[in-house]
C-alpha cells in the first residue's frame, strides 16, 4: 500500500508583479492507513493542495514541487496515467455535490460508471449491486428509488451522501474529502465518520488513508489522528489531534479552537407587526409508479407521497425562526414551499401563507413577482446559485433590473457599491467572477444580492454549512448586524444546533416532515419533550 509524500508544494496564480502565491513550501506525508486532516479558514489553500494531488487546479495555477505516491511523482506523470490512478487509486469526495454530479444522469447510473470505468471486466449486475450496497451503507434511506434519481431531485444531505457512495464504490487506497459532511445533520455525520473507519478496516479497503479537508472543528476533533492548521497558504502548526485540541501552540489555532457562534439577538417587540402566517403547508411528490400504472395513468388519479405535513408558524418583524432536523426531513422543502419556487417540479403543496397582509398562495404570477423583492431567498450552494457567466456587479444588479428597472446605470453601479460594503467587500469585486472569491466571500456576495432589494424577510437555506469556522462567525454576525439595522425578519434553516440556538428567537423541530418540536430556543435547548430532539442536541453538544 503506497503512501503519498509532498514535498516543498508551492502553488501561484498570475505572473510577474500580479503573481499570488496560494500555498507555500508545504510538506505532508499521509502513511498507508492513517486520517489525516488539514483544517484552516476559507481561502488558507487547503482545498488547493487537494486538487493538486490529482492534478485538478484551475487553469493558469502554477505548481511546482513534489507529490510522490508510491515511486510515481504526479505533478510529472502523463496525463493519461494519472487518470488512471484517478478514482481508483486516489479518490475525492468534492466540497459543493450539485456542481460535481452529472444533472444529466442518475445517482445510479454515475456509480455505475465510476465502477465499470475502473473495473471493465466487472459484470453489470455486480456493480448495480455495489452501488446499491454503498448507498445503504452511507445511510441513504429508499434505495431503489434513490438509484433512479437525479441529483436535483435528492436534499443536499443526500447528494452529499450519493457523493460519497460513489468514490468508496471504486475501493481506492487513498481517500481525499473535502468537507464530505458539510450538509449532513449531526447525526448522520456520526455515522459517515464511522462508516470511514470501518472501511479502513475492511479486508477490500485495509490500509486506505484518508485526508480530510474540513472546517468542523468537532468531526475532526472525533476522527483524525493527524492535524496540520494551515493559513494563507502556509503551515502554521502541526501535531497529534491532541496536542493541537489541547495544547495549540500558535495563537491562530488558538483562535480556531476556542471560535464558537457568539448570541446577540435583540428581543422581539411585543407589538411586531406579523410578516408572514403560514397554515397547513403540505409537500407531497408522485409516487412512482408501476409499468402498468404508467401505461394506464390517463385514467388514473395521480398518488402522492408526502414529505411535509400540516406545518404552521407565524414571523414577526425583527424575528428570527430557527428549523432544524436531519438531512431529509423537509426542511429545504418547506422553504421552497414558502417562497413558491417548487413550480419546475411536479411537487404539490396544500395550505395557506399569508405575507404581508396579503395571501401569497392566492397571488397572481405578476403580483407575485412584486412582491418578491420583501421575500428572497440565499441558497445553501453559493458557487451553484451564483451564475458563472456574470460578474458580480452583474449578479447582485439583477434583482434591480426586474424590480428597479427606471433607476440609471450609475445609480445601479452606486446601490451595488453600498451593499457591497454592507457585506464586507470591496468596491473592487464589482469586475470580478464568483470562481475569484472564496467560499465566505462568495456567501457574503449572495447575502449582497438578496440585500440590494431591502426585503424584509430572509430564508437563509444553511448560509453557513460550507464556512469554517472563523468565517462562519464573521457571516453570522453579519446577519445579527443587518438584522438589528434593517429589523429584518429570518427563516433560518440549519442542521448546526450550535449555529441554530445563537441565531433563533424560536426552533421547529422537523423529522421526516412532522413538526416534532416548536417552542422558544432555550426552553428547547434546555428541556426537549422529543427524543428525537434530544438525540440532535445530544450529538450537537
Amino acid at each position: 500500500m503506497p503512501s503519498l509524500k509532498i514535498q516543498g508544494l508551492n502553488i501561484s496564480f498570475g505572473q510577474g508583479r500580479k503573481e499570488r502565491s496560494v500555498v507555500d513550501h508545504l510538506n505532508l506525508e499521509i502513511p498507508p492507513g492513517s486520517r489525516i486532516a488539514i483544517v484552516g479558514e476559507s481561502g488558507s489553500g487547503k482545498s488547493l493542495t487537494a486538487l493538486s494531488i490529482l492534478g485538478l487546479l484551475p487553469d493558469g495555477a502554477d505548481v511546482r514541487g513534489h507529490i510522490h505516491w508510491g515511486d510515481k511523482n504526479l505533478l510529472r506523470i502523463p496525463m493519461e496515467e494519472l487518470r488512471t490512478i484517478r478514482g481508483r487509486e486516489i479518490a475525492m469526495i468534492f466540497q459543493e455535490p450539485m456542481t460535481a454530479l452529472n444533472p444529466l444522469f442518475t445517482i445510479g447510473y454515475q456509480i455505475i460508471e465510476a465502477v465499470t470505468i475502473h473495473e471493465p471486466m466487472i459484470l453489470k449486475e455486480e456493480s448495480t449491486r455495489r452501488a446499491m450496497e454503498m448507498l445503504e451503507r452511507v445511510g441513504l434511506p429508499d434505495v431503489k428509488n434513490k438509484m433512479n434519481a437525479y441529483p436535483h431531485q435528492l436534499s443536499g444531505g443526500q447528494r452529499q451522501r450519493a457523493m460519497i457512495a460513489m468514490a468508496l464504490s471504486t475501493k481506492p487506497k487513498l481517500l481525499i474529502a473535502d468537507e464530505p459532511t458539510t450538509a449532513l445533520d449531526v447525526n448522520l455525520r456520526q455515522q459517515i465518520l464511522d462508516l470511514l473507519k470501518d472501511l479502513q478496516k475492511h479486508s477490500e479497503n485495509q490500509g486506505m488513508s484518508i485526508l480530510l479537508i474540513s472546517h468542523d472543528l468537532n468531526l475532526v476533533k472525533k476522527f483524525a489522528q493527524h492535524v496540520v492548521v494551515m493559513h494563507q497558504g502556509k503551515v502554521v502548526e502541526s501535531g497529534t489531534t491532541q496536542n493541537i485540541f489541547e495544547a495549540p501552540q500558535s495563537a491562530y489555532t488558538q483562535s480556531l479552537v476556542n471560535s464558537r457562534p457568539e448570541k446577540n439577538l435583540l428581543p422581539i417587540i411585543p407589538l411586531a407587526t406579523h410578516l408572514l402566517d403560514a397554515k397547513g403547508i403540505a409537500v407531497g411528490y408522485p409516487a412512482e409508479q408501476s409499468g402498468w400504472s404508467q401505461l394506464f395513468h390517463f385514467y388514473q388519479k395521480t398518488k402522492y407521497t408526502s414529505v411535509l405535513r400540516g406545518v404552521d408558524f407565524d414571523l414577526r418583524q425583527g424575528e428570527t425562526l430557527g428549523i432544524i432536523g436531519e438531512s431529509g426531513s423537509g426542511k429545504t422543502t418547506l422553504g421552497m414551499a414558502l417562497l413558491d419556487l417548487l413550480g419546475g417540479t411536479p411537487a404539490k403543496m396544500e395550505g395557506h401563507v399569508e405575507l404581508l397582509g396579503r395571501s401569497w398562495t392566492k397571488l397572481s404570477a405578476a403580483d407575485k413577482r412584486a412582491m418578491r423583492a420583501k421575500f428572497q431567498v440565499i441558497f445553501q450552494d453559493p458557487f451553484g446559485s451564483l451564475s458563472p457567466r456574470m460578474s458580480v456587479g452583474q449578479i447582485i444588479a439583477e434583482g434591480l433590473d426586474v424590480h428597479q428597472p427606471n433607476l440609471s446605470k450609475a445609480q445601479k453601479l452606486a446601490r451595488v457599491a453600498e451593499v457591497l460594503a454592507e457585506v464586507g467587500l470591496e468596491k473592487s469585486a464589482i469586475d470580478r467572477y464568483p470562481h475569484e472569491f472564496s467560499g465566505g466571500q462568495r456567501q457574503r456576495i449572495a447575502i449582497a444580492r438578496a440585500l440590494i432589494l431591502k426585503p424584509e424577510i430572509l430564508i437563509l437555506d444553511e448560509p453557513t454549512s460550507a464556512l469554517d469556522v472563523t468565517i462562519q462567525k464573521q457571516v453570522l454576525a453579519l446577519l445579527t448586524d443587518l438584522q438589528q439595522k434593517y429589523n429584518l425578519a429570518y427563516i433560518f434553516i440549519s442542521h448546526d444546533i450550535a449555529v441554530v440556538r445563537a441565531m433563533s428567537h424560536r426552533i421547529m423541530v422537523l423529522q421526516h416532515g412532522d413538526v416534532v418540536e416548536f417552542g422558544e430556543t432555550e426552553e428547547i435547548i434546555k428541556s426537549p419533550k422529543s427524543a428525537y430532539t434530544r438525540q440532535l442536541i445530544h450529538e450537537a453538544f
